[in-house]
């Protein structure tokens, strides 16, 4: 018989990871995550049947992963939109302005198969120290469970929460520049394809309506239903063929929507801008395509980037170049001061007030191109 002492060793016990107890319960990961943190968040049900779980498994936390949260990871994360060519665009230069900074990125893709909680839960697992987050779900509980951990910074849309921080494009300017240059080429049946869907599609279709109002055009607001893509911008475009009379001009809800309509009016054998004039919304890289020459609302990406990063630096406590300020020393609130090219008030605006959320409205203008003439006669 073999003498126990001299017994080869069998395999190891594995020990219980978090992602067991969550196949345990049929949660997510990131939920056991944020309750094995004691994040704020999680109902108190959840929480109790977590810690249960983890007892019964024998789950025991990372003594030397917990000693390495408690240091600083110089890691900021975003969560955003792959098929978002403006948010893309974003993330690029964020890499690069947050480098320069002594800081790195960590990302985190939405799409269909992906949402809000996934991406932030992804992001808090990777123990960044501050997250920025584009279009959130309404209701997420990661997101809301994040902000009782890091500072949490909303892009893309205007925040209902007056706690929130935000950065978010000047829409107001960006919509009554559009609605004025159709104005001016004599148009007055301006129609907006947008409107449908989560934020910022509502924000900007009152934009719209605001600025017809604005023109003297109040009685010819004209919403055809859209969501931001491609796709949702066809659909409209073969509802506003369908109609008997059409509207002149179409100012669409973003450049991918104005894409959509811009292909489905070529099919038709519809002349932009002789029939039709169409404008955009972000001046991404397709509006420039020579094929969309797209009249465009543009968003300022560096603008965004420098705002952002500069709330988030400021809720960390530390300065502009990413450096910790002596005692005292002002971080500034994150405004980015423009030059207020083509005439266009473009200074970012911003909150200052004491402990209050940062709300910045980054400068839009018009980019004038080949996609809006003048008004059709309609003789």
């Amino acid at each position: 018989m073999t003498d126990p002492a001299t017994r080869p060793p069998g395999p190891a016990r594995r020990l219980p990871t978090m992602k067991d107890v969550a196949d345990h319960l049929g949660v997510s990961r990131q939920l056991v995550s944020l309750v094995l943190r004691g994040a704020d968040g999680p109902s108190a049900e959840s929480r109790e049947r977590i810690l249960a779980a983890a007892r019964e498994l024998g789950y025991r936390p990372n003594a030397s992963a917990r000693l390495l949260r408690q240091s600083s990871t110089r890691t900021l994360g975003i969560a955003f939109s792959l098929g978002n060519a403006f948010q893309v665009k974003v993330v690029e230069r964020l890499i690069a302005a947050a480098g320069e900074r002594g800081y790195r990125m960590a990302l985190a893709p939405i799409h269909a198969g992906r949402g809000t909680d996934e991406a932030v839960g992804s992001l808090m697992e990777q123990r960044v120290e501050a997250l920025a987050v584009f279009n959130p779900e309404p209701g997420s509980e990661a997101l809301a469970a994040a902000r009782g951990v890091v500072p949490v910074l909303q892009l893309g849309e205007w925040s209902a929460d007056p706690t929130q921080d935000t950065v978010h494009v000047d829409e107001a300017t960006g919509l009554r520049l559009a609605v004025e240059h159709l104005v001016g080429l004599g148009h007055e049946a301006i129609a907006f394809v947008g409107g449908r869907g989560e934020e910022p599609g509502p924000a900007r279709a009152r934009a719209y309506e605001d600025a017809m109002r604005q023109a003297g055009l109040g009685e010819r607001i004209d919403v055809v239903p859209s969501d931001l893509g491609e796709e949702e911008g066809a659909e409209a475009a073969r509802t506003v063929l369908a109609r008997a009379v059409r509207p002149t001009a179409l100012v669409c809800v973003s450049d991918h929507a104005a894409a959509g309509v811009l292909a489905v009016l070529a099919r038709a054998g519809v002349a932009v801008p002789g029939e039709i004039s169409v404008v955009g919304f972000d001046d991404s890289p397709i509006a420039a395509l020579s094929f969309h020459d797209l009249t465009s609302v543009h968003q300022d990406v560096d603008a965004t980037v420098e705002a952002a990063l500069g709330v988030l630096l400021e809720r960390l406590g530390v300065g502009s170049d990413g450096a910790v300020p002596a005692d005292g020393a002002d971080v500034g609130d994150g405004a980015v001061p423009t030059d207020g090219a083509d005439g266009v008030d473009t200074a970012v605006r911003s909150d200052r007030a004491e402990g209050a959320a940062r709300v910045i409205a980054t400068p839009a203008h018009l980019v004038v191109r080949g996609s809006t003439g003048p008004a059709p006669s309609r003789g």
